[in-house]
């Protein structure tokens, strides 16, 4: 098995392992300070193996628009995602959040104008369909997380494109560094009136989420540098694993057959989409809010 495969595996386990973290704060602290401890925890790693630019070229910016549009739609995603962490099933999340492809696909062709082949589109809507049959709307309550879930699969598909427009231009310390700033200023204001003095397990916690959720981008930037992208993108699937895993240990989660089936549907499609992509695939890190760049 190549290098790049096994470091992407070990990357989204990181993720994986950061995700149940969340979810296991529940809604003791709120999704703005949760996002403020973890995201700015989470740059450590990338400090601490920072190669060749400075962080006082952060604001150097070739689109300096775009870029502070995606740390808005990063910064708002993240949110959302973090809310749906700690009200919905753990594996709900990661197949509603696996839409995001869908709507990159939409704003590719409608933002910048590139070409879908026919076959992906079908690929794409079957994977949605999987999703339809893992939250069944209209056979069974939908909570407020799912909704919001979706809000944040949008608001990630947005992320992408922007980021896929500006990335070969802009810093890395720009990408990363302006991200982690604007998200501390902006959930450290949202967070300031229900603001909790985090005990000092929960503030473990919180490290714990930032240096996984570091320590997995820069795994996966290494695993990129190793391994074609079409032998990595696909690792991405596996979070879908050790969500079920970490929702039935720890969480008391246990998804019925149907939303099991709908899984593997949403798995098959969207592996089968990225191993049919002919150019070199361009996949995010993560489709939620460690995004370190690509």
């Amino acid at each position: 098995m190549p290098v790049g495969v096994i470091l992407a595996f070990l990357a989204y386990a990181s993720f994986s392992m950061a995700d149940a973290l969340i979810k296991a704060t529940g809604p003791a602290l709120s999704v703005f300070e949760i996002a403020f401890f973890t995201t700015s925890f989470s740059i450590i790693p990338a400090m601490l193996t920072k190669r060749g630019e400075r962080w006082r070229d952060m604001y150097r910016l070739h689109h300096p628009w775009l870029v502070h549009l995606r740390c808005l739609t990063a910064i708002s995603g993240t949110a959302c995602v973090m809310y749906a962490f700690t009200h919905i099933a753990f594996a709900e999340v990661y197949a509603i959040g696996f839409t995001t492809p869908l709507f990159v696909t939409l704003l590719s062709v409608l933002l910048l104008r590139e070409h879908v082949a026919l076959h992906r589109w079908v690929l794409l809507f079957i994977s949605f369909m999987g999703v339809v049959l893992v939250i069944r709307p209209g056979l069974r309550a939908l909570e407020t997380g799912h909704f919001v879930m979706m809000a944040g699969a949008v608001l990630g598909a947005l992320t992408t494109t922007i980021l896929r427009h500006v990335a070969p231009k802009e810093r890395r310390v720009s990408l990363v560094g302006l991200q982690v700033l604007y998200s501390a200023i902006v959930n450290g204001v949202l967070m300031a009136p229900s603001f909790v003095v985090p005990s000092i397990e929960q503030l473990a916690i919180l490290l714990g989420i930032g240096l996984l959720g570091g320590m997995g981008g820069l795994l996966i930037i290494q695993a990129s540098r190793q391994t074609p992208a079409n032998l990595i993108a696909p690792v991405q699937y596996s979070q879908l694993i050790w969500a079920i895993l970490f929702g039935a240990l720890f969480f008391g989660e246990y998804p019925d057959w149907i939303a099991i089936v709908g899984m593997v549907i949403v798995v098959s499609a969207g592996l089968l989409n990225v191993l049919s992509e002919q150019p070199r695939i361009r996949w995010k890190p993560r489709i939620f809010f460690f995004r370190i760049g690509q």
